[in-house]
């Protein structure tokens, strides 16, 4: 059963959890909740920024965008994962592996992309808050979240080619909780150093180069902050910046561990952790942290609310 590609392999096992049998079912109910959760956190926001018309500004718009990027990744991985979880079903095809492969890169690097826009959309408002409706305006938003979603289908569609073309002769076990890059590629029986080069490269570029990026703009909305006359406004400023910057570092801190050195030494179990932590809670914490923390935001969820629970009384 030869391919193209000379693989003989036509099927991946993801092993997941599998070292820890005793465990596949509280872990299943944990991912379950998760899940849930990401949805429904990911769509209110999504729903609430469509219907609330005092939301359709830049910076609202650029959330709405990270929440379907969320909702994305994370139905990207999550449901074969839980499979996985509740079934003896662990085999994945050759090309439904790949085809999760895509979409991972796709939404992961797009996610990148929004989080740099939305730090510079923060840094404009709070910095530049006389030039921010010129710096910002409605081009310069489709600009940027074009450019996002552009570069995300673009990059994914590049690696995911690149690594399904090269050669899978056995053994054909995923020890990894999705089909990503890096656990795949350990499987390949070719020489893959340009690649490793381009992962090296792309992820300095794609991710570290954006994480600075972002770090330099909080630290002038803070520099910014500290000039504030209000102490209630210094430290809402300061708490507010720091659960952003937390969801920004554990998104990039952790992807870029990952991705900097594909067939890096970190244990397997070290490499699901740090897959979970971009994965699985990032998605679930940008809700909290970018809702709970928003007047604007509770104030039309609130209103949301009132209002189905208004048409349910009548």
């Amino acid at each position: 059963m030869k391919r193209q590609n000379q693989s003989s392999v036509v099927e991946f096992i993801l092993l997941g959890f599998s070292n820890f049998p005793e465990l596949q079912e509280q872990l299943f109910g944990v991912f379950l909740i998760i899940y849930l959760v990401t949805l429904v956190g990911n769509a209110i926001i999504i729903v609430i920024i469509c219907l609330e018309q005092s939301l359709q500004v830049p910076m609202y718009l650029f959330l709405q965008n990270l929440s379907v990027v969320d909702v994305s990744f994370s139905a990207a991985i999550l449901p074969q994962m839980l499979v996985v979880l509740s079934t003896e079903k662990t085999s994945i095809s050759f090309v439904r592996c790949f085809v999760q492969m895509y979409f991972i890169i796709f939404f992961g690097e797009t996610e990148c992309f929004l989080l740099v826009a939305m730090a510079y959309d923060r840094f404009a408002a709070i910095c530049q808050p006389l030039r921010y409706p010129m710096i910002m305006n409605k081009r310069v938003f489709l600009k940027l979240v074009s450019f996002s979603w552009a570069f995300g289908f673009m990059l994914g569609t590049v690696q995911t080619s690149w690594v399904s073309s090269f050669p899978f002769c056995g053994p054909n076990e995923i020890n990894h909780i999705s089909c990503e890059t890096p656990p795949v590629l350990e499987l390949t029986c070719a020489d893959t150093y340009l690649f490793e080069i381009y992962a090296f490269t792309g992820t300095i570029l794609i991710i570290i180069c954006p994480f600075l990026l972002i770090l330099l703009s909080y630290i002038r909305i803070l520099f910014a902050t500290l000039k504030m006359p209000s102490t209630t406004g210094r430290q809402k400023a300061f708490s507010t910046c720091a659960s952003h910057l937390t969801s920004v570092t554990l998104f990039y801190g952790t992807a870029s561990l990952t991705y900097l050195q594909p067939k890096s030494g970190y244990s397997p179990e070290t490499k699901k952790l740090m897959s979970l932590s971009y994965s699985l809670l990032t998605p679930l914490l940008n809700p909290l942290i970018y809702t709970l923390r928003n007047t604007e935001m509770k104030r039309a969820v609130m209103k949301f609310w009132r209002r189905k629970v208004d048409l349910h009384t009548f």
